[in-house]
């Protein structure tokens, strides 16, 4: 018999839906939220703002990040800045404008409540930001500035120049530490979850490794919440650092937690390309820079092949040979159509012989207009940071004058690619944000909520700003109302001996493998396949085969890895080890998505469903729904599928057209 899944969408019209929700739920008492305890997992803006949040309202929150101080999460690395609804420019934005916006851009298969609270709830994060001094951008006059990223028409998109995701993230820790300094937040630094402890069908703690000392230790609470992030570097080389990693997440799916819609990864289209089978990642420059930077090849073949060839520069092929070839195909939205569409386009063209570098796989970014038109003083001011990143990283200076051809100026173009990015699937979560074990919360990235098939730019740290600041911490209330008259948990239960020796166990057969590949070699392998048969394009066959391979790269870890060290003490590479086995199951559960998925939607691309035109062509008689996976009790046993409906009240679902 199919399970039921109850996503707790209130009742009433969409815009409705969340005033009513708190208008209606139950509520904890400031007395009460004294005695009450949160675990959170993950101090990114998602984790960082729910903690801090949690500790101002009074409940005890101990809070744990894998790096030396959170200051260090990964939300540091987003670049071009963080979408509202404020209409500042006075260019027709609204918020239903950007939930439609935002709808329309993962390919209607977001839930549509989520993405409404989302969206109202954007301009308060704003607000919020403004007051804990994050440095915006600003007009002349003082107000907050704003710029265009894929997927709409108005500027909503608010930055601080190329770091937002630094002055945010800094903006988070600030209020963390206030709390921490209170005595409200304890702060684990260098910790990792490794499991999580469920207490008569409830999460009520976690078993946690201590990286320095290599010891695992127990931590109760009455509620748990997972902000971890997505699960990208799965495929080894992405733009995620090389610490990202799904452990906790696919621990708590291992536990009973629901995985939902794995298949929908997003791939980035303006990624520095790979120049070497060396590099452990890959960097990502900002969405932004679309904004001035024009996306184009060359027209003619044998312009590709001198370039390829090294025999010509970028700037050496004149204004008539170039084919800006979103602006041909998607007049309306030129150069900022969404990821997803942007990605498939430079492929296209690179695989139709039209690529610009050694490889044949990178096309051009080019800023000559806007630096003609702005001068090159403006458009560095914009995105001068991420021009010192390219011109460290690839020796070539964006902004510099390379030639001039008929009284026109022509400047050094950027090369970009497509690469791994995002992961719009995650732990699935009701409205609430709860999981299907009871107690246990997922925000932020590591969730997947509210992004459908593709996330535009700009919405990252939107989401996880407004799970951290302002939908948790009404949310869990709801669940925690109740339970302030529940006695402590504590760490000595059977069910917490159980967690830390089953973790133990593990660790133990990792150290007694001693087989004679490293971790990296193994993960580059998974990598590869992920990329060739679970990458862009998806067919059944290459998804088929990939299956396979994924089960001999399982095969291959659990009998040849060699771990060098010991258990005790810190040990990078045993860490390393832990997250490669969850990439496994991972890479396993996007590639059963992909396959079962019999259309093109988002970032799920399946070649043999495309329009005439290369467009994805959706099936939404037979797919129009969210796909949550269960575990089975082993790694090597398929998972299987339970379908949430989509239901759509305000949107009508059609064909995304982005070139009228």
């Amino acid at each position: 018999m199919a399970k039921i899944l109850d996503s707790r969408i209130p009742e009433g019209p969409v815009a409705e839906k969340w005033t009513n929700y708190k208008a209606h739920q139950r509520l904890v008492n400031p007395k009460n939220k004294l005695k009450l305890d949160v675990i959170v997992v993950g101090t990114g803006l998602a984790g960082a703002s729910a903690a801090a949040s949690l500790g101002e309202m009074g409940f005890t929150v101990y809070n744990f990040c894998i790096q030396d101080s959170p200051r260090r999460a990964h939300s540091i690395a987003a670049q071009g800045g963080i979408n509202a609804a404020k209409n500042y420019q006075n260019d027709g934005d609204s918020v239903y404008r950007l939930f439609y916006d935002t709808v329309k851009g993962g390919d209607y298969r977001a839930r549509e409540a989520n993405v409404y609270r989302l969206a109202e709830v954007s301009n308060d994060i704003i607000d919020q930001c403004v007051a804990q001094g994050v440095p915006f951008a600003r007009e002349y006059g003082g107000m907050l500035a704003n710029r265009s990223f894929g997927g709409a028409q108005v500027s909503r998109t608010f930055y601080a120049k190329g770091q937002t995701g630094q002055q945010l993230l800094l903006g988070a820790y600030s209020a963390l530490s206030c709390q921490v300094n209170a005595g409200r937040v304890k702060l684990y630094t260098r910790y990792e979850m490794e499991d999580v402890v469920i207490v008569e069908g409830r999460a009520r703690g976690i078993i946690a490794k201590n990286l320095v000392t290599g010891k695992l230790e127990r931590f109760s609470a009455n509620a748990v919440v997972i902000a971890t992030g997505g699960y990208g570097n799965t495929y080894f080389l992405s733009t995620n650092a090389m610490g990202c990693n799904c452990t906790a997440a696919v621990q708590c799916y291992r536990k009973g937690a629901m995985f939902a819609n794995p298949s929908y990864v997003q791939i980035h289209p303006t990624c520095i390309p790979v120049h070497g089978d060396k590099q452990s990642k890959l960097t990502l420059m900002s969405e932004s820079l679309r904004n001035d930077g024009r996306i184009w090849v060359p027209k003619k073949i044998e312009d590709a092949k001198a370039l390829q060839a090294g025999t010509k520069k970028g700037s050496d092929i004149p204004e008539e040979d170039r084919d800006y070839y979103l602006e041909r195909r998607y007049p309306a939205f030129g150069n900022l159509v969404p990821r997803d569409v942007a990605s498939r386009a430079a492929k296209e063209r690179c695989d139709k012989g039209f690529g610009v570098n050694n490889t044949g796989l990178a096309v051009f970014l080019d800023f000559s207009e806007s630096i003609e038109r702005l001068g090159i003083d403006v458009v560095r001011q914009r995105y001068g940071n991420l021009f010192d990143m390219y011109e460290e990283i690839t020796d070539v200076n964006p902004g510099e004058l390379a030639n001039e051809i008929n009284g026109v100026k022509y400047y050094n173009p950027m090369m970009i690619f497509p690469a791994v990015h995002y992961t719009m699937g995650g732990i699935w979560v009701d409205y609430e944000l709860m999981t299907t074990i009871t107690g246990l919360f997922a925000i932020g990235e590591c969730n997947f909520s509210d992004h459908g098939a593709n996330r535009l730019g700009a919405s990252a740290l939107m989401q996880g700003l407004a799970d951290g600041y302002f939908v948790l911490p009404y949310t869990i209330q709801n669940y925690l109302a109740d339970q302030a008259i529940w006695p402590k948990v504590p760490t000595d239960r059977p069910e917490f001996d159980e967690a830390e020796k089953g973790v133990q166990k593990e660790i133990d057969r990792l150290m007694g493998i001693q087989g004679k590949r490293s971790v990296d070699s193994i993960h580059k392998e998974l990598g590869h396949i992920m990329w060739e048969h679970v990458g862009m394009g998806r067919t059944a066959q290459g998804l088929k085969e990939g299956l396979e391979l994924i089960k001999k790269i399982r095969k291959e870890f659990n009998t040849n890895l060699f771990i060098p060290g010991s258990k005790e003490g810190l040990n990078v590479e045993l860490d390393k080890a832990i997250h490669l086995r969850d990439f496994i199951t991972m890479g396993e559960l996007v590639a059963y998505d992909a396959l079962l998925r019999n259309e093109s939607c988002g970032g799920h691309f399946r070649e043999e469903y495309q329009t005439e035109e290369g467009e994805a062509k959706r099936d939404d008689e037979n797919f129009f729904y969210v796909g949550c996976w269960e575990y089975q009790g082993s790694d090597e046993k398929a998972p299987e599928l339970t379908k949430e409906p989509l239901q759509y009240e305000a949107i009508k679902v059609q064909t995304r057209n982005y070139k009228n």
